[in-house]
Parts: C-alpha cells; structure tokens; sequence
C-alpha cells in the first residue's frame, strides 16, 4: 500500500458526534465517506502514524487514499517548489529586483542578473517559441519609466517568454499585469489605457516624459520592497502553474494518464467561496508606499487599430468643399 500523508496545507477536522471531514488547501470542508473503515485508521494512515490492519476492509482504504491521492489531498512526496524547472531573468533597481530574486529563488527558480542588452536578445529571439512557460523577464524600477524603456521588453510574450514589471510614480508602485503570449497586456497597453482614464491625460504623458521636478521619493522600504516582491513572486507562481496545466492539458488530449477529480471518499463541498479574484493576466495593482495598501484595476489589452487610408484627390476635394461650407 502507498505511504501518502496529507499534502501540505491539508486536514482533516472531526467535529463531535460528525463524520470527518477534510479541509483541502484552499480552505473547503469536503465531507468523507469511509465506507467500513474506521475513522481513526484512516486519520492515523493520512498523518505517517502505523495504522492497525483493517483486514476485510484493507483494500477499501487503499482506495480511500487513492482518492486522496487523485485529489491532491495526500502525496507521496514532499510537492515541488512552485517555481522549480522556471528562469527568471531579473533587472532594475536593486531596492526592488534584490527582494525580487531572493523570494523567486525560494520558490524554486533559477534566478539571473538580467541586462537591456540581454532581454533584446530574448525578444528578438529567431528560435522560436522554445522558451515557452519555462523563462521569465522581472523588470522593476524605482522611478517612472523613460519613454521607449519597455518597447523591447513588450515583445517578449511573442516569444514565448514571460514578461512582468513594475515602476514607482511617487509614492505609488504598479505592478503591472504578466504577459506570457500574444495578445496579453504590455507594457504599451498599460500606458494607453491609463491615459484613456483620466482627464489629466496631458500631464500624466508630460510627467511620464520627464517635465516634473527631481524625484522626492518616497522610496521603497524594505517592507514595502517585500510586499512588491512577494506580489511578483505571486504572479509568477500563478504563471507557472497556468503553464503546467496547459501542459497537463496537452498531455492529456496525447494520451497520457492523468488522475481525475477526488474520487471516491470526497463529497461535496460544504464552505463558502470568495469572490472571483481579478485573473494575474488583466491585474494592475497600485501599492502606496506610505501605508502599504494594495488596489487592483482591471486592464485590458489594447487591440491594434488599422491606419487611416492616405488622402486622395477625391477625399482632398471633399474636405475642402466641406470647410468652405463651414465658413
């Protein structure tokens, strides 16, 4: 019989006089059905303790673990880190990028100092889209960002490279939204939507070229750094595991074996879910530095906009006749 305990984050809660009931990860009670065995075997099984021989039932809680097991509610073996098999490419300020790499590399990534020189190869990259869900480009600023800085940055998604930044306005840091393929939100699409909010669209576009006085801060603190860190570090997590289901998926429709659902032994849900979170891949989150609330703004990528024909003789006429009319 295999050895699984519970998966990190898992328990399983007995309340008096009540079956026992499993908490998964995310927090849900899901009712068990142990069949004939005995609650306490099973518990005791789950958490690496030496359970009695159930006899007649020995084959019943081989299949309640099972069901565990094809739920992702008990393993085998200690689960990988998150970000184990990714590289991340990182660059900026170092009050930002040295938290950065630091929690990236805690969850599993293999972390480089990044240059401008080396993210341009990445993104004119003539290989193709090898580097798929497997590298990453953080990209973090303590100022706002110069005109044209990200234009080369912008089309790593293309590439099959993540790609994820953020920059400080004041006192406020934005995080922007992780782009891994065609058609996610850039850096480009961040700018023109927000100029698209706000009335002070001439000055935003006038602060962002560079006509304001020297920087007063405030800048990052190393809490704040942590928090902007760990909400980058989060992003990438949530991409990297986007990308192993997508290849879990594929694998799947391949014909490859895969467990499917709780299974047998795990019934309904009994608790409450949240709200829907904002996807990772249409969140613009804004962190005030002076005391380190977060805001998330949904932003969507801004569709490519054919060019107006070039004037002909025809249209040159017409206009023209249209602004005698107007006189």
């Amino acid at each position: 019989m295999t050895r699984s305990r519970l998966a990190p984050g898992t328990g399983i809660v007995t309340a008096p006089g009540a079956s026992p009931v499993l908490r998964t990860s995310g927090g849900e009670f899901l009712r068990i059905d142990t069949g004939g065995v005995d609650a306490e075997t099973l518990v005791r099984r789950l958490v690496g303790e030496e359970a009695p021989e159930e006899g007649a039932h020995t084959a019943e809680l081989a299949r309640l673990i099972e069901a565990f097991e094809e739920g992702g509610h008990a393993v085998a073996a200690p689960p990988r880190a998150p970000l184990a098999g990714r590289t991340v490419h990182v660059l900026g300020d170092p009050v930002l990028t040295v938290p950065v790499a630091r929690c990236a590399g805690a969850e599993g990534a293999e972390v480089h100092e990044a240059t401008p020189d080396r993210v341009a190869e990445l993104a004119g990259a003539t290989s193709g889209r090898s580097a798929d869900g497997r590298v990453a480009v953080v990209w973090c600023l303590d100022s706002p960002v110069p005109e044209g800085l990200w234009d080369t940055a912008d089309r790593l998604p293309g590439q099959g490279v993540a790609w994820l930044r953020c920059h400080r306005e004041g006192a406020h840091v934005w995080t922007e939204p992780l782009a891994s393929a065609p058609g996610d939100v850039t850096a480009r699409h961040v700018r023109l939507r927000r100029l698209a909010a706000t009335a002070a669209h001439r000055e935003l576009a006038a602060y962002w070229a560079g006509h304001r006085t020297p920087d007063t801060g405030p800048h990052p603190t190393e809490a704040s750094a942590a928090l902007v860190a760990g909400l980058l570090t989060a992003d990438l997590i949530a991409w990297a595991e986007a990308e192993a289901e997508a290849e879990a998926e594929a694998e799947a429709e391949a014909g490859a074996p895969l467990g499917t659902g709780a299974g047998a032994g795990a019934g309904a849900s009994v608790g409450l879910s949240g709200s829907t979170p904002l996807p990772p891949r249409r969140r613009l989150r804004r962190i005030d530095l002076r005391d380190l609330t977060v805001t998330e703004h949904p932003v969507l990528p801004v569709p490519d906009v054919a060019p107006l024909p070039a004037p002909t003789r025809a249209t040159a006429h017409a206009e023209a006749g249209t602004a005698k009319a107007r006189r």
